[in-house]
């Protein structure tokens, strides 16, 4: 039975793995890992935030590393979250879309992280771990029919998932206004002004007795006006129910999502019986916030309360504890009364959606007593694809032979064994495409970066593509650069001047390392199917999970019925 924790108003993604078995000679580590959501480097204190209290991060950071050049795998929910779960770069799973959505938007979609992929929750799971995810999942659920789950939690090495198998966006709460307001424009009111015009002018042209307008045509402009509307209507109507939903394990266990009603339970204190790998994936939409005043209250605290329950559990001296953020934050998140709620990227440049450095640049926090020394702060560039092979040769777990891992193992960096990260190369994607690269030269403190094209801001001088509500990665949203864009990162990192052959005298000489290392990289990668084509993202009823219908709608709340069973 599973104790009640407070209630969050923020819903946090929360993956834990447990262990069953010690080693003979060494008892293996715990592992929590815990990811946010669009949290920005610059939202917690410990990173330089003089306005917002976080002092559960704080503590984490003041007992662990801090590391100052995380980076995330992609700068969107989906593809980076891949990346996390399997040390490798989204590409190779077909995880990076080639198309402008970069992400899953429909429960009832039929692409996912491949059954083929191995997660490090399945390594874990091979060591005799227990494993469980709590929180959000956005990587696919059903392949051919609604009970499949062939991209569920459950079916990548996880014995137990509480959370949301979608995303957390601002049309999951009523009165938030919605991220389809680009799209409502161009597909919805902008045709039905065209149809309005015909109309109005084919009446007119009749009014005047200059053309014999046939009574089907006015039917046939009628009746598409009235399609178009209905649509309208029922995409409003049917969105939040279909799409924002809370499941425990394969069960929808709250249809749609209620965040005044939303607990989380302990499964950390109910599952130990040996050592505690927890991995955690913690998730913050902005717009389910109220204000950022709130925001130790409804985010941060769930971090406090797992210290805590190690501190009460005496397991903290064996238990590696990650936090980070799955991207930079999402600058151009706006309510629909016009304030900014996107969060802060820091010094850095752009947000979420874009391989500048706010985009990708992510708090990572590492924690574990008496093994880690407190307080260390690491310049050196690490990727959330390290936590793969890191959690992997703790726990005891060969890495797979059969595959590229593009991840590196912290612990030499983290124990001081080496200076440096072991990436020289660290490759950036918008989506499918090959957007930057970064070079951190041996025996050099110069850390390159080249930028093959850029996202085109709106408006003008903007710091992000608000126009958009999110920057795209081809066609007319980018500038190409040739030469690359070059700038030095240790040196300017804000990205604001980049570099020339004046200025840099060997300028041509480090771009042409830089491509030729992108070009080894392409020869690595094989033909995977593209799981975010339009084919595999756009929604499928017969894929459709609902727990019952109500009203023409899903509805149910099982999690409220548990809620006063407990009591």
């Amino acid at each position: 039975m599973f104790m009640k924790m407070r209630k969050m108003r923020i819903f946090c993604l929360l993956l834990l793995v447990l262990g069953e078995a010690w080693s003979h000679v060494t008892p293996r580590p715990n592992f929590v890992l815990l990811m946010a959501d669009d949290l920005g480097i610059g939202d917690p204190g410990c990173y330089g935030n003089k306005t917002l209290r976080t002092p559960n991060i704080d503590r984490l950071a003041g007992g662990g590393v801090k590391l100052t050049q995380h980076l995330a795998a992609a700068p969107l929910c989906t593809p980076s979250r891949a990346a996390f779960l399997t040390g490798r770069y989204p590409i190779r799973s077909g995880m990076a879309a080639q198309n402008q959505v970069g992400v899953f938007i429909f429960s009832a979609s039929s692409g996912g992280l491949p059954p083929s992929e191995i997660t490090f929750a399945k390594l874990l799971k091979s060591q005799g771990y227990t494993t469980a995810l709590i929180g959000k999942w956005h990587l696919g659920t059903n392949c051919h029919n609604s009970s499949d789950f062939c991209h569920h939690p459950l079916s990548h090495g996880f014995d137990y998932f509480h959370g949301i198998p979608v995303t957390n966006l601002r049309d999951c709460k009523p009165g938030e206004g919605s991220v389809f307001t680009t799209a409502f424009r161009l597909l919805v009111f902008i045709p039905l002004q065209v149809l309005a015009l015909a109309l109005l002018t084919l009446a007119g042209l009749r009014w005047l007795g200059l053309f014999r307008v046939p009574p089907a045509l006015i039917f046939s402009l009628l009746f598409l006006a009235a399609l178009v509307l209905g649509l309208l209507l029922c995409f409003l109507h049917f969105f939040r129910p279909l799409n924002c939903f809370l499941m425990r394990n394969h069960d929808i266990t709250q249809q749609p999502m209620s965040y005044d009603n939303l607990t989380q339970r302990s499964f950390l204190k109910d599952n130990i019986c040996g050592p505690l790998t927890c991995g955690s994936m913690r998730v913050n939409h902005i717009p389910v916030l109220v204000k950022f005043g709130r925001f130790e209250h409804s985010f941060f605290s769930l971090s406090g309360q797992i210290l805590d329950v190690l501190d009460e559990l005496k397991l903290a001296n064996n238990t590696l504890i990650y936090f980070s953020s799955d991207q930079g934050a999402h600058v151009e998140e706006v309510t629909v009364k016009g304030e900014l709620h996107g969060g802060s990227n820091g010094i850095y440049k752009g947000g979420k959606a874009t391989n500048w450095e706010g985009g990708i640049r992510v708090p990572g926090i590492l924690r574990w007593p008496g093994v880690i020394q407190a307080g260390l702060e690491l310049d050196a560039p690490t990727s959330n694809m390290d936590l793969f092979p890191t959690v992997a040769n703790l726990a005891g777990a060969p890495l797979p032979e059969d595959r590229i891992i593009d991840g590196r193992d912290l612990m030499p960096l983290l124990l001081g064994q080496s200076q440096r990260s072991d990436h020289e190369f660290l490759f950036h994607y918008c989506n499918f495409y090959l957007n930057a690269v970064r070079w951190h030269p041996r025996n050099s403190t110069s850390i390159w970066k080249a930028f093959f094209f850029t996202p085109k801001f709106s408006p003008e001088g903007a710091n992000g593509c608000f126009a958009t509500h999110v920057c795209f990665c081809h066609g007319h949203s980018i500038t190409h650069h040739d030469p690359p864009l070059l700038f030095d990162i240790s040196q300017d990192p804000r990205e604001t001047d980049p570099l020339t052959p004046t200025s840099e005298p060997r300028f041509w000489e480090i771009l042409e390392v830089m491509q030729q290392a992108a070009a080894h990289h392409t020869r690595t990668l094989q033909d995977v199917p593209d799981q975010l084509s339009p084919g595999n993202i756009i929604w499928k009823p017969w894929l459709q999970m609902c727990c019952s219908w109500s009203g023409l709608s899903c509805q149910c709340d099982r999690e409220k019925e548990e809620g006063r069973g407990s009591h």
